[in-house]
């Protein structure tokens, strides 16, 4: 018999399956919602002000207010579910009102505030040695894609497409430039130098990002935020993608070729392990 993890659900910590969510919620109607993702190692949140921050700048931009602690309420949801290396989802819509309108409700309704904590698996062993496989496919999401929004139906498409033709990932192109994959920022890599889209609209301003680019900064690896046109991904010598729950990671083939020799290069082996280093600095513990 298995126990249900604990969440947190409007200002109480609860057993996940005892959380019920009104059909009128405007995060299930509308996608009205913002979301974060956080890691905890070792039982300990990683980079949780930045993450703290950016959920803030996403309810800002829905023009959403909510009081909330939320720095002490991952925290504690990491704490009652036994620690250890975890990710928590955090997810806060604008509510349910009595009637479903596209327009903002006009009498107050509170907020739904729903977290919760699951385990967070270290990348198997066949995907360090051997890298992932993508696929390209055009970037068809909406242009606040800096929000991190709940209406994630055209990021679950492109991953499906890209399961469907038997690739792990989708390297997404908006009008001839590359910008991100399906759950994660993109990196390539040419002469040894770090390339990455630029935090605009086009992307979202991943906190793993910030780590990559702080970690490789501060180790002489050079770093350009540059727009990158979809050529340039032909004569990359490394492909990479980076996400809260699986730090940074090798493509290794897109679109059926190799990318440079077909193996997670050096510039990617030497950042994995600098960013371990740093999480059992930060966090006593790394994969």
């Amino acid at each position: 018999m298995t126990t249900s993890p604990v969440a947190y659900f409007n200002g109480e910590f609860m057993f996940l399956d005892a959380v019920h969510i009104s059909p009128l919620d405007r995060g299930f109607l509308f996608a009205d919602g913002v979301y974060e993702v956080v890691p905890a190692y070792n039982g300990q949140l990683f980079r949780l002000e930045p993450h703290v921050q950016r959920l803030q700048r996403s309810l800002q931009a829905i023009h959403l207010t909510v009081e909330h602690d939320w720095a002490q309420v991952m925290t504690d949801l990491v704490a009652r579910n036994a620690g250890g290396d975890q990710y928590v989802y955090l997810q806060v819509s604008r509510g349910a009102p009595a009637v479903r309108d596209h327009g903002f409700p006009t009498e107050p309704v509170p907020p739904t505030v729903f977290a919760m904590a699951k385990p967070l698996k270290q990348p198997s062993e066949k995907v360090l040695n051997e890298g992932l496989s993508a696929i390209t496919v055009p970037d068809i999401r909406w242009q606040f894609c800096h929000i991190k929004s709940v209406a994630l139906l055209a990021n679950v498409l492109a991953r499906q497409q890209a399961i469907t033709e038997g690739a792990d990932d989708a390297i997404m192109i908006r009008d001839g430039v590359l910008t991100e994959a399906s759950a994660g920022n993109f990196y390539l890599v040419r002469d040894g130098e770090i390339y990455t889209p630029p935090a605009d609209w086009r992307i979202l301003h991943g906190i793993t990002r910030s780590v990559v680019l702080e970690l490789a900064r501060a180790n002489g690896i050079p770093c350009h935020e540059v727009e990158l046109p979809v050529v340039r991904l032909a004569s990359a010598d490394e492909v990479w993608v980076s996400s809260s729950t699986k730090d940074v990671l090798p493509i290794t083939r897109v679109d059926g070729r190799p990318v440079g020799g077909g193996q997670p290069g050096p510039v990617w082996q030497r950042l994995w392990s600098l960013f371990q280093n740093h999480k059992r600095k930060v966090c006593g513990s790394a994969w």
